[in-house]
């Protein structure tokens, strides 16, 4: 299905070794992963919804993209990289913070990620790839926070975890100021 390796990772982010992706996912195996975080001028989150044919999670709603480096990539140019093979975007962005996290998927699947989190703000028009991306909007997070506490089964189950302390990283760090370029 894929050739694509993944960094294992030990729970320091310390590379472990290498693994076909699926097989990671598969065994439960704790890997390096990122997450883009892109807002608008408007200070409006990009959503995408993913695409039904995606090996899992077709059809939800999560944040603007997210994906794996390659071995020797690092995880600002693995992020930069599917936010433009994604969405279509190309722009620098700001490392936030790390985290890690399993989580337990229906398919049979395991996220176990140690993730780097970026973000930015810019307001270049997405044009998602169709094979990653059916959809996306931009939300205001008031109405995101109303929207995945009403109807929590529309989104990835990572997006739901991790929502949560990127809302608490904006709060404490002066809100999308923190994304500003100097």
């Amino acid at each position: 299905m894929t050739d694509i390796q993944v960094i294992l990772v030990d729970e320091h982010d310390n590379p472990t070794g290498t693994m076909e992706k699926h097989q990671a996912h598969h065994l439960g195996l704790r890997h390096r992963a990122i997450s883009v975080y892109l807002f608008n001028r408007a200070g409006e989150l990009l959503l995408q919804r993913r695409a039904l044919g995606k090996y899992h999670c077709g059809g939800l709603w999560s944040n603007s993209c997210c994906g794996h480096p390659y071995p020797d990539e690092s995880a600002r140019h693995a992020a930069e990289r599917r936010l433009r093979e994604e969405m279509g975007v190309q722009v620098a962005l700001r490392k936030l913070f790390e985290f890690s996290y399993r989580l337990e998927l229906p398919n049979g699947m395991t996220e176990h990620e140690y993730g780097h989190l970026f973000g930015a703000i810019d307001d270049q028009p997405p044009r998602p790839d169709p094979e990653e991306a059916d959809d996306f909007r931009y939300v205001a997070l008031a109405d995101l926070d109303a929207e995945m506490a009403a109807q929590p089964e529309r989104f990835t189950p990572w997006f739901r975890l991790c929502y949560p302390t990127f809302r608490q990283y904006l709060r404490d760090h002066g809100g999308l100021t923190v994304l500003s370029t100097d």
